[in-house]
């Protein structure tokens, strides 16, 4: 079964789930992985302080988690 996110899902589980989802924040500009409060926020908080658009990185995210699946 496929993990999936959504605009309040925790970045921390993202990041539990698959450390590699880690290379999206990044690449998105959110580079404060370690923080401890990242790892509480939800995705839509973390792209409002970060102004990214939370819809392309769950995208990008879910995609992520769809191939791992099909692999």
């Amino acid at each position: 079964m496929s993990f999936s996110v959504d605009r309040e899902t925790r970045m921390g589980d993202i990041l539990d789930q698959d450390p590699s989802t880690a290379a999206y924040f990044l690449e998105m500009g959110m580079h404060c992985l370690s923080c401890p409060a990242s790892r509480m926020e939800s995705l839509e908080e973390a792209c409002d302080v970060h102004g990214v658009d939370v819809e392309e990185l769950i995208d990008h995210i879910n995609r992520h988690f769809a191939a791992q699946d099909r692999a």
